[in-house]
Formats: C-alpha cells, structure tokens, sequence
C-alpha cells in the first residue's frame, strides 16, 4: 500500500491544494450513478464510504449522483451527507445521461471545494465525467464489475458499444485515475498500475446469524434486481434449476426485489408449474430484509455474466450463518469459499444448481457447518469498519 500511494505521490507532485471546505475539513466527493435509496451493492458500497468519510474528524463529504424521480437538480442531506442528485435527460440501457453534466460536474466540484474525487463504475456516464472533470484533483475510481459484455439476447448492438466503451475510453479512465480501486479480483481495475483492492462489506452488526440453517424453512432467496436490462444475473436459470426439485415440494424460492422484469419471471415459473412455490415479495428493507435472509435455508445468486464482479447479497447472506449458492462466473468464486461457507456451480447450468440447492436443502450438517464458516468469514475479511478505515487513509494521503 505505502508503494502505491508513494507513487501517486509522484504523481500530483504538480498539484496545487485545493481551498478547504467549510469549517477547514478537506471533502471527498463520492460520485455515483445511482445512490440510495435505490437498492443495490455499488449503491451501497458508495453511501458506505460517504457516510464513514462524513463520520471522520477533519473531513466532510458530498454525494454526486442521479435524480431518478425527475430532471431538476435536488440537493438534501442524508445521514449527515450533502447528497447533490442531478437531473437527466435520457437513459440508455442503464446508463443515465445530461450533456449538461460535464458543466454541472465542474461547477460542483468548484462550489463545493472538493479535494479528491471517489467516482464509482461501471454503469457510463456520470463517473466518466467526474474523473475527466476533476482536472488537477487527484481521483479515486472503483470499479465494481468485469466487463459489461452481455452474454444474452441483449447483445447485438449493446455489446458492439460495450466493445468500444472497454477497449477505448475504459483505458483512459483508468490511466487518468490517481488511484484505481477493485472491489474483487473479477474487476478491470485488478491489476492496473497503481491499483488497490478493497472489497464491499458487510454490516455483521445488522446481519447477524438466524437459527442454524437445519432449523429453518426450505427457502431459498435471491436478492437483487430483476429489471430486463439485468438479465444477466440469471434469476431465469435459478427458477428453471428450482423447477427441477420435483423431490422437494415443500420448497420454495423467495425473489427479493423489483424491477420490469418480474412479470416475465412470474410466468416463467408458472410454464414450469411451480408459480405457487415461487414467491416475488418485491423490494424488502431495513430488518424486514435482513430477517427474510436470516431465516432461510440458502442464498443464492446464480448470475451468467462476470459483470457480477463481487456478490455482496452473498456476503450477506453468509454473515447470517446463511450457506450461499453462486454460479462460477466473475468474483462470485472470490466471495464464496467453494466447500466452505456454500457451493459454486457452473453458470447456464440448471441441473448442477438444482443439485447444489437439493444438497443445502436436505444435508443438515452441511448446512450448519457451512453457515457457521460463513459468518466467520465475513467477519474476518468483510467487516465495513476495516474496509472503510483503509479508504479513509487513501483520501488522506491522496
């Protein structure tokens, strides 16, 4: 670490020092496409690291990102963070757009006195800018996936223009970014000159072990999207591996989320005849959420793509003694001790997940000891006190 940031030393050797924010506090801008309350793990990646720089002495931080109720600029604080929600024009697959915000972004940047810029990739667009924008600040990007290569029916055109964005802008991006963070070994910034690795974390004092697996329900839940721009994470293989339980007719599949894609899942299911053990409960939060993944039997996400570069509903899952089920495809290996704290299967494989989850289902001692195994690893490697505390340092040296 200390030669990685000596280097990015070397690197802003030329950079004038920034006014100071109110009060004297030096302020991380933490640019994001999308913020909460939307769901999901850059989202909550991103709110994670602007609410444990706000919580720090001597710093304060600003959240740019995306207006998803409108075109107007909406300014609020939350959890003691100035979030700053820029309207958009368009959106392209799931990629908001302004041609305002290359000014928009700078006018920000100046007003606020921002000293380093943390934008957080890959969804296009708003990230992009702010790197560019930041001109002489020095810049800390995230990258959260693989690459956005789209291995469904989506492809065609959209993978023509993912080809373009990630052989010509995405090398730009990263050269021009101080300091390139991935969140997992399956991120385009692993390996990049000067690059860090810090994973998602997980708050192990808010998810928190339920009975031991063996006395639970035969539920199994997945937690995330389900919009048709995010096919990719495969929740059709699930319900077509789930179909196959014939043996097992006292299980059920709980989804755990929202999006446009859902009313096609549901029928889905029912052309496999198990509509009335799939059970869509839409989006859940706060301790409703975590006691619906405490008290199930598994969890699982059975994702095609290596754009699923972490899996944090598996870390999740794991830090509530829930055993996890993930397909072998970007960071999802990374996140899950295969044998350990759950299974990984092959992805586009129905059978061999059907097979992992049969074996959750009905191998009490398993089930037990891998939920066990896995909240202890959450623990020792996924705690967000330890994961935030190293981004704190990064700004500061930065």
């Amino acid at each position: 670490m200390n030669v990685v940031i000596d280097n990015a030393k070397r690197r802003l050797r030329s950079v004038v020092p920034a006014p100071q924010g109110p009060r004297g506090e030096r302020t991380v801008a933490v640019v994001t496409s999308y913020y909460p309350p939307k769901i999901g793990g850059v989202e909550n990646y991103a709110a994670r690291i602007a609410e444990a720089v706000a919580a720090e002495p001597g710093m304060r931080a600003v959240v740019l990102t995306t207006n998803t109720e409108g075109r107007r600029t909406r300014v609020s604080v939350e959890n003691g963070v100035k979030v700053v929600r820029l309207g958009p024009w368009l959106k392209l697959s799931n990629s908001p757009i302004n041609p305002l915000w290359p000014f928009q972004v700078r006018r920000r940047l100046r007003k606020e006195r921002v000293d380093v810029v943390n934008a957080h990739a890959p969804v296009p667009g708003l990230a992009d800018i702010a790197v560019f924008a930041a001109k002489r600040r020095p810049t800390v990007l995230t990258y959260h996936a693989g690459t956005m290569h789209k291995q469904d029916a989506e492809g065609g055109l959209a993978n023509r223009i993912i080809a373009v964005y990630e052989r010509s802008v995405l090398p730009r991006l990263m050269a021009r970014a101080t300091v390139p963070v991935a969140v997992a070994p399956g991120s385009m910034a692993y390996g990049r000159p000067r690059a860090q690795e810090i994973p998602p974390g997980v708050d192990t004092e808010r998810w928190v072990p339920g009975p031991p697996p063996s006395e639970r329900p035969p539920v199994v839940v997945y937690v995330g999207r389900m919009d048709s721009t995010s096919r990719w994470k495969g929740v059709d293989q699930l319900i077509r591996a789930f179909a196959l339980l014939t043996d097992l007719p006292e299980a059920r599949l709980k989804l755990i989320g929202g999006g446009d894609d859902v009313e096609n899942l549901l029928k889905l299911a029912a052309e496999l005849g198990v509509a009335d053990r799939v059970i869509a409960v839409g989006e859940l939060r706060g301790q409703e959420l975590v006691d619906a993944v405490r008290h199930a039997r598994a969890g699982v996400l059975s994702s095609v793509s290596d754009s699923e570069c972490f899996g944090t509903a598996l870390a999740e899952a794991q830090a509530c003694g829930t055993p996890a089920v993930g397909t072998a495809v970007g960071g999802l290996p990374f996140t899950v001790a295969d044998g350990e704290t759950g299974l990984i299967v092959p992805p586009r494989d129905p059978e061999a997940l059907a097979a992992a989850l049969r074996t959750l289902l009905t191998d009490d001692e398993l089930a037990d000891r891998m939920g066990r195994a896995g909240r202890r690893r959450v623990v020792e490697k996924y705690d967000w006190p330890l994961l935030t505390k190293r981004y704190n340092e990064l700004f500061r040296s930065l």
